[in-house]
């Protein structure tokens, strides 16, 4: 008998129960289904090397380290052995990360054009390249370095939640035009298709924006302080022009190149109050290069940037799930970033997928459900319910009683 409308109006919606193991199983089974992971020997399996790269990922500290704190778990020079016995050519393991970051992409990022996000992570490196000279990326000093090891990504933004779809490795010398080619083949291969892009200001160049413009992309960009000072005789110039300005307006620019070629894109000019901000008053200019958009106000390009500041946020989810390493081997370092990256990504399907409430209007996401560090956790307090924690050390002689 079916039930009255009063009591079908208070029935309560059927609720589940998300555990640490079943986080953990589809984690692995994600990362094993596309990087192909092989056993190696009876201790150092598939499922127990990603176990310890997860475990190593959510304590933020080494893969040996990892291995030290678990009794059951092989030694850090097997775990090392076998990883390396198994993992393709730098090449293809890129390849088989960026088909695990596109393995959990909700089908709605795909029904139409979303905005893309493009950037570029330096992580600080201290000591020689392994092989080539190429594969250690120069920069702007950080960190008491110049030398980096550089991985470009792409982030797809819909309704406030963040996936990365792609994910590049950066050599020393590699134009930034091709660096944004590979990464949009790879979010087209996902079937993300860029509304626009937001850019950051290091792909500011000519090669860059001909590249956008010949393949129709918009794509909106801050734009760096460049030219002649203000109390120079002949007066400022180049974007410096820009940046001077007391009030907001649109403007258009040439770039030149350093082979001849040119590039115009169009300029918004943003000026606000900084009210004590950062312990600074007067005007801001902020300015903005963009192309293949129509800008309604100077307000909207300011809003319209201002969600790749969620950007932040992802590189310090990052940096809390990037497993430490002093290894000067490539293929590792980026096996790393990528476990960290698919984490993540996790983390946000989880939200969207399973943790999210349906509503009129679409679904409503709360963060504070599961923060990212309490996944990491789970993870963590499974990898040692399975190979249990050593809580000892080795010592030249006992402790008096």
């Amino acid at each position: 008998m079916p039930p009255s409308p009063s009591r079908e109006g208070t029935r309560r919606r059927q609720q589940y129960t998300i555990t640490a193991r079943a986080l953990h199983q589809h984690s692995a089974q994600l990362c094993q289904k596309h990087l192909r992971l092989k056993d190696h020997g009876p201790k150092c399996t598939a499922v127990t090397l990603l176990t310890l790269l997860f475990y190593a990922a959510a304590r933020i500290t080494s893969l040996a380290a990892a291995c030290g704190s678990l009794s059951q778990a092989p030694s850090d020079t097997a775990v090392r052995t076998a990883l390396l016995a198994t993992l393709p050519q730098i090449s293809e393991l890129q390849r088989r990360l960026n088909r695990t970051l596109q393995g959990d992409l909700p089908k709605a990022l795909r029904r139409r054009r979303q905005p893309l996000a493009i950037d570029l992570t330096l992580l600080p490196y201290h000591g020689e390249p392994l092989e080539d000279a190429d594969e250690v990326y120069r920069g702007q000093a950080k960190e008491g370095t110049s030398h980096f090891h550089a991985y470009a990504t792409a982030y797809v933004i819909c309704k406030g939640q963040r996936f990365t779809v792609a994910l590049d490795y950066v050599h020393k010398g590699d134009d930034m035009a091709e660096v944004v080619k590979r990464l949009l083949r790879q979010a087209a291969k996902a079937g993300i298709k860029p509304r626009y892009l937001l850019m950051d200001r290091g792909f500011y160049s000519v090669s860059v924006i001909r590249y956008l413009q010949a393949a129709r992309c918009p794509f909106l960009m801050p734009v760096p302080c460049k030219g002649r000072k203000a109390d120079h005789p002949k007066g400022p110039s180049a974007t410096r022009v820009f940046h001077l300005r007391q009030r907001g307006g649109w403007s258009r620019h040439t770039l030149k190149g350093g082979d001849g070629r040119t590039a115009t894109i169009s300029i918004c000019v943003k000026c606000r109050n900084l009210r004590g901000e950062r312990k600074k008053h007067g005007r801001q200019a902020l300015v903005y290069g963009y192309w293949g958009l129509s800008p309604s106000s100077g307000q909207w390009v300011y809003e319209t940037y201002r969600q790749r500041f969620a950007i932040e946020t992802t590189y310090r989810q990052l940096r809390e799930a990037r497993i430490r390493t002093c290894t000067r081997d490539p293929l590792l370092r980026l096996l790393y970033v990528g476990i960290a990256l698919i984490l993540r990504n996790v983390w946000v399907w989880l939200h969207w997928e399973v943790l999210s409430h349906p509503r009129q209007g679409g679904r409503r996401i709360d963060l504070n459900q599961l923060p990212f560090r309490a996944t990491l956790s789970w993870l963590q307090n499974l990898a040692e319910a399975l190979l249990l924690p050593w809580d000892g050390i080795y010592a030249q002689h006992p402790m008096p009683t």
